[in-house]
């Protein structure tokens, strides 16, 4: 074999030189869904502030202001999660209503 300097280690000829191209993954950030509390004219409102205190973690303030909105309007917005947390939060909200006998919905929508 001679060594005239054109081929590389592996034997294809060239400049020694390789380039390695990096792609980095582009992650996607998770779709977000909004947990909604649905009024009706039965479930006490009293219970609507301790659920959204116990399930969702609201401050009391933040849980009257949640439940009068829902009261006056008709709907509220609990909270803004991924998909499988807001999915239990739904569960969850409609388990403890069913438990305490009272007809309070709750659903969620992409945001």
């Amino acid at each position: 074999m001679s060594d005239d300097g054109d081929q590389d280690d592996d034997g294809r000829g060239g400049s020694g030189v390789s380039t390695i191209t990096r792609t980095s993954p582009r992650t996607k950030r998770p779709s977000l869904y909004k947990v909604l509390l649905l009024n009706d004219d039965y479930t006490p409102q009293e219970f609507v502030v301790w659920l959204l205190e116990a399930v969702f973690h609201k401050g009391h303030d933040e849980a009257h202001q949640i439940m009068m909105h829902v009261h006056n309007t008709g709907v509220g917005i609990c909270g803004v999660y991924t998909y499988e947390v807001a999915e239990t939060k739904v569960a969850q909200v409609l388990e403890l209503a069913r438990r305490n006998e009272h007809p309070l919905q709750c659903t969620m929508e992409r945001e």
